[in-house]
């Protein structure tokens, strides 16, 4: 029998500026107010957002002036090679481990181009070898947290003893766009932030938790409710179909089949860790997996600390319930762009 998956560590990164809610809404009427007539109704979603704050690789006064691709290009490679460098430094410290150690990088990030990517930018500050595998992953979004760990546990469990280090990286404020008099743009600044997690796996390892078992499902002709659109300014969010209506609507059946596969039903998860979107996908969440109305707690204050910041977010939400004391079984679930839910079932360590 192959040797279970260990998730050795899990560790998050932050960058420097805080943005408090109050602050990100003041500017948000100061930049649309009088170019977008529904503006006072929109700035509703700031206050109902669950956001109290949120951290930024740029200072609030940078996002007062258009910015193009160089810009947003040149902040994303500064911003997210240091926070690679940091939440990857982190869970290799706590697992024991150094650079030199990792056999196997798996990078997640949707929110840049870099070529080379992030994990060669930080190969000599993080002292990687010269033969180590690099896979970066590009188009997940949010669900990036949870199907990267998936891609990792799979590449640890297919290289018995091998170290492999998943790096997650999202800057999601450099997509803000002054030029956007759009629903999906105001919900999107209102919601966005930036972050970073990492995870050490190994199979035979000792670890806070296995892996159990990864599933996705992808629904069809879903394309148009979350992603990207590209452009000469930069990219655009996407959202042209409400998310929470739809996760209450259709996440239960897929997670049931999911988690059928391996044999499991919904009675035998004892925590979902969930990607929190926003406080109404929060709530979408709890009311379709019948989990009851304020039991998603971490995810909740995850949310109100750092915003949506995308993919690292539900690896935020997995250290904080990590730390409170993991439950026998967990699954790690999160929703992004195809529209697909992706999960991963937990295990705590004995």
């Amino acid at each position: 029998m192959p040797a279970p998956v260990a998730v050795l560590s899990v560790a998050t990164a932050s960058p420097p500026h805080v943005l408090h809610q109050r602050d990100v809404a003041q500017a948000a009427r100061m930049m649309f107010a009088d170019r977008f007539p529904n503006f006072d109704r929109m700035a509703k979603v700031f206050l109902n957002a669950g956001i109290e704050r949120r951290q930024s690789v740029r200072p609030i006064d940078w996002f007062f002036q258009p910015r193009g691709w160089t810009e947003r290009t040149e902040a994303y490679l500064e911003g997210a090679v240091d926070l690679f460098a940091q939440a990857a430094e982190r869970a290799l410290d706590e697992a024991g481990l150094k650079g030199a150690d990792v056999d196997i990088i798996v990078t997640a990030s949707s929110t840049g181009i870099a070529t080379p990517s992030l994990e060669a930018r930080a190969m000599t500050r993080l002292g990687f070898r010269s033969d180590v595998a690099r896979i970066p992953v590009f188009g997940l979004g949010c669900a990036g947290g949870c199907s990267g760990l998936a891609l990792a546990a799979r590449l640890a469990a297919a290289t018995p003893g091998a170290v492999v280090l998943f790096v997650t990286v999202e800057l999601c404020s450099l997509a803000f766009r002054l030029d956007e008099l759009t629903k999906a743009n105001i919900v999107a600044t209102a919601l966005f932030g930036d972050g970073a997690a990492a995870c050490v796996l190994q199979a035979g390892g000792e670890g806070f938790a296995q892996v159990e078992a990864f599933a996705e499902h992808t629904w069809p002709d879903t394309l148009d409710i979350m992603g990207w659109r590209v452009d000469p300014i930069g990219l655009g969010v996407i959202f042209a179909r409400a998310i929470p209506p739809f996760a209450e609507a259709h996440l239960r059946p897929a997670m049931e089949t999911m988690l059928a596969r391996d044999g499991r039903t919904l009675d035998d998860v004892d925590r979902f860790i969930c990607h929190p979107g926003g406080a109404k996908v929060i709530e979408a969440l709890e009311s379709a997996l019948s989990i009851g109305q304020g039991r998603l707690d971490q995810e909740r204050d995850v949310l109100a600390d750092h915003g949506n910041m995308s993919a690292p977010t539900v690896l935020f939400v997995l250290d904080r319930v990590r730390r409170a004391g993991l439950p026998t079984r967990s699954v790690l679930t999160a929703l992004g762009p195809g529209f697909t839910a992706s999960t991963v079932t937990l295990r705590a360590a004995a």
